[in-house]
């Protein structure tokens, strides 16, 4: 499946940092196929499926829903609880062929980004602060860092310009 417009397939994944003391966290990324935009990053020690369901919920809240979300096959989204999430909402969980990450490049192209743009430029004294430091790099990732892929946009500028046209070229 390939985006056409804006909303219309996510992205999702994990990568998972340390705080200053050692202690684990993870975060789950959330991307627009089509625009490029960071839709949220989930900061937490455990992430599990209802996290990313309930993550999910707020996000359709805000946008609407996609039509489908790429995915790895782990299993915060291959169980019973983001399947039965992605049915009551009607969005296809669009699987990864096991080994094969360059199914979901997009993401695993961002988290590349995440990695050696924010965390490992940072030490994090504390959850909340990993929070709001990824917080802060989302943000500058979406408003203020051009893509060479949406012709030197930000995803931010990329999505007002697409509905701007879109909302132009409407009868």
């Amino acid at each position: 499946m390939v985006a056409t417009i804006p909303n219309e397939l996510w992205g999702m994944d994990f990568v998972s940092d340390a705080l200053f003391d050692g202690r684990r966290f993870r975060s789950l990324t959330v991307v627009d196929h089509f625009t490029h935009e960071c839709l949220d990053i989930v900061v937490d020690q455990s992430l599990r499926g209802e996290h990313v369901a309930e993550a999910m919920a707020r996000l359709v809240a805000q946008r609407g829903k996609p039509a489908a979300i790429k995915v790895d096959n782990g299993s915060e989204f291959a169980g019973k609880v983001m399947d039965r999430w992605a049915y009551e909402n009607g969005v296809e969980l669009d699987f990864s062929r096991r080994g094969t990450p360059t199914d979901n490049a997009l993401v695993e192209s961002f988290n590349g980004r995440l990695r050696q743009e924010c965390l490992n430029e940072h030490w994090f004294l504390s959850l909340e602060d990993a929070r709001s430091k990824i917080a802060a790099w989302r943000r500058f990732y979406n408003e203020d860092r051009p893509h060479s892929a949406l012709a030197w946009k930000t995803p931010a500028e990329f999505a007002r310009e697409y509905g701007s046209q879109a909302n132009s070229q409407a009868p």
